[in-house]
């Protein structure tokens, strides 16, 4: 019989898994460990058994009875129905009080079924994201687990050895919420990734057909803002790439890669869903789009002979002037990105009765995620400061920074329009902006063509009530409600 002595099991040894078996393992966890075939689990007692005490097991059963109570056992196989397949194995063979932990990336939805389901039978069911890749999951990631508090006081402790630290030696982990808010949260930091990694890559479209740069010229440029305000570890990998050289070719690296860019759902999973909560995350958005323009080359092949401008690139004062003010238009849409994100979050914690703290999930972004940046100590300290902030574009200091890049912002997309660069991300974000500081909007006019041809009526500025119009008739008011 196998002895209860593990403190935390992680079944689905894939990179993921292991990683994180291993950084249980290295920071004193007894783990044990599992896998659908047994060689993974051989394998990684055999290479990485030095780092720590790990148990073996070979069946369900046996990696069960290596665990001690309450159990806690990490499922990392790929999310959907093969997660459900875990679950079925191992929830027979788990009692009350012990907790099944979905380290996956689920969709939410799936989150609060499983955890209502698992919840009658008497188990404790976490949806955990987690962020930082392959080397975050060994190194330390940034942590987002939702479920019953009770199951934090469980796991919370383990979660917090192994995250990722920020700067002030805080775990960048912590409670988020019930069932599902923890994929949640991550869902959203993934469509945040997205915008990020878009708007970065219209930087260096402009400053490489506008501007004249290389991209060895672009490298250094991305390394001196990474030393600024833009310090973040998408800036910092940014200049790595476009720094590298391919060894075949001894071309720049980025000249050599073919410009369709994948991916794998939660961008769009995190538009969807703003779309129903009814939530603007437009900069987002747009950039889900742009990675779907890049992969139907069918269709850019048939456009390819579309009249448009040729880019004339800048002299090199202009062009060093001209960067100066794309890292403007860089900052500010980042800001907005944030914005959309955090707004996201607080809509969902809305809909669905969580109590997410967005001054505590800015925390938990500030080390070991994919979109871990400096500025985010200044969020979690606008949030903290005022728990009610609708936006953080309502927050002075922000605000007071947006409005001193404006102008630069502006003059970045008139530049972009002008020479035919695509920008959708700058443009979306700049459009946000506008949207939100101007005092009156043309959906007036969207409002008053609702009413003419599907009567679904209107609101006065000048009096309370619902009104339609008569349009087909003497064109006289009524009131509706």
């Amino acid at each position: 019989m196998t002895s209860s002595t593990a403190q935390i099991g992680v079944t689905g040894l894939a990179v993921m898994g292991s990683n994180l078996a291993r950084n249980f393992a290295r920071n004193g966890f007894t783990v044990a460990v599992h896998n659908r075939t047994t060689a993974k689990t051989t394998a990684l007692v055999e290479e990485f058994g030095h780092e720590g005490s790990f148990v073996a097991a070979g069946s369900a059963k046996e990696f069960v009875d290596a665990l001690e109570r309450p159990r806690r056992l990490i499922i990392m196989v790929k999310a959907g129905e093969p997660t459900d397949a875990v679950i079925r194995e191992f929830a027979p063979l788990l009692e009350p009080g012990d907790v099944i932990i979905d380290g996956g990336n689920a969709h939410f939805e799936d989150t609060r079924r499983r955890e209502k389901e698992l919840r009658e039978q008497g188990l404790h069911f976490v949806g955990v994201g987690i962020s930082g890749g392959e080397e975050g999951a060994l190194l330390g990631p940034s942590i987002m687990p939702g479920g019953s508090e009770e199951s934090y006081a469980s796991l919370g402790p383990l979660l917090e050895k192994i995250s990722a630290k920020a700067a002030d030696g805080t775990p960048c982990t912590s409670h988020v919420g019930p069932d599902g808010a923890g994929h949640f949260v991550k869902m959203v930091h993934n469509g945040i990734e997205y915008a990020d990694m878009q708007l970065i890559a219209e930087a260096y479209h402009l400053l490489r057909e506008v501007a004249g740069y290389s991209p060895a010229k672009i490298a250094e440029t991305f390394r001196a803002w990474n030393r600024g305000r833009l310090d973040s570890y998408l800036i910092e990998i940014t200049a790595e790439v476009l720094a590298h050289t391919d060894a075949a070719t001894g071309q720049p690296f980025v000249d050599v890669v073919a410009d369709a860019a994948e991916q794998k759902g939660t961008g769009r999973w995190t538009v969807q869903i703003a779309l129903d909560l009814g939530v603007p995350v437009s900069g987002i958005a747009e950039a889900v789009f742009a990675r779907a323009v890049s992969g139907h080359g069918e269709l850019r092949t048939a456009a390819r002979g579309l009249a448009g401008p040729k880019a004339e690139p800048l002299s090199a004062g202009a062009a060093d002037a001209f960067a100066a003010q794309v890292e403007q238009a860089l900052y500010a849409s980042k800001i907005v990105s944030y914005t959309q994100g955090f707004h996201q979050i607080q809509a969902g914690s809305e809909e669905y009765g969580w109590g997410v703290d967005p001054g505590a999930v800015a925390s938990l972004w500030r080390g070991g995620c994919i979109i871990r940046a400096a500025f985010l100590d200044r969020i979690r300290a606008a949030y903290d400061a005022r728990p009610e902030l609708p936006s953080l574009l309502a927050d002075a200091g922000f605000a007071d920074e947006i409005g001193a890049a404006q102008d630069d912002w502006r003059e970045v997309l008139v530049a972009a329009v002008r020479q035919g660069i695509p920008v959708p991300a700058f443009a979306a974000s700049l459009a946000y902006y506008d949207a939100l500081r101007s005092e009156r909007l043309p959906a007036a006019l969207t409002q008053g063509q609702r009413d003419f041809f599907g009567a679904h009526t209107y609101r006065r500025t000048d009096r309370e009530g619902s009104y339609h119009t008569l349009w087909s008739g003497d064109r006289s008011e009524v009131r509706t409600d």
